[in-house]
């Protein structure tokens, strides 16, 4: 199985997917590791992402994926996946479930501004709720409130699980 946690930076993807990776007893993945450094460093200089910058980050994602899938492990990816086309990418085999973590922008943006250590510049939340095509009534996707503590949301996406295929 493959569950990518998703939301904007700041909603609690890291956090949620680590600890339902943990109960699940399967690897986690947070997909900004697979940025590139120029990701990296426009993001932390206030730039936002391109698609053109997007693109190779999310088929490196769908290929760890696959490997992970064709070695009969499942994992729990954090990802922003903002962008139907991006989960389409993501989902191209209807394989992946997504847990969408979603509050608002005010929310968020207070946990950003007790954030330290990581090179997302709380600047660029705004552009990302911009690029964000809400993910909800998608087929695959489970939306969940972030205003529940990560164990509460852990706890909601377990019982969820029982209904996926």
């Amino acid at each position: 199985m493959i569950i990518v946690v998703m939301g904007v930076s700041g909603c609690g993807k890291s956090t949620v997917g680590a600890d339902l990776a943990k109960h699940l007893k399967c690897d986690f993945q947070d997909a900004d590791d697979f940025h590139p450094q120029a990701n990296k460093d426009k993001m932390s200089n206030g730039i936002p992402l391109t698609d053109e910058d997007r693109w190779p980050w999310l088929h490196a994602i769908r290929d760890y994926m696959d490997k992970e899938k064709a070695a009969g492990r499942s994992v729990v990816f954090a990802c922003s996946a903002l962008k139907k086309a991006y989960r389409d990418l993501l989902n191209d085999k209807d394989d992946v479930h997504f847990v969408y973590l979603k509050g608002s922008e005010e929310l968020i943006a207070d946990r950003l501004s007790h954030r330290s250590s990581h090179f997302f510049n709380p600047k660029l939340l705004h552009s990302q709720f911009e690029t964000l095509e809400d993910p909800s009534g998608e087929d695959n996707v489970f939306v969940v409130d972030i205003r529940e503590d990560p164990d509460a949301i852990v706890n909601t996406v377990k019982k969820e699980m029982a209904n996926w295929k």
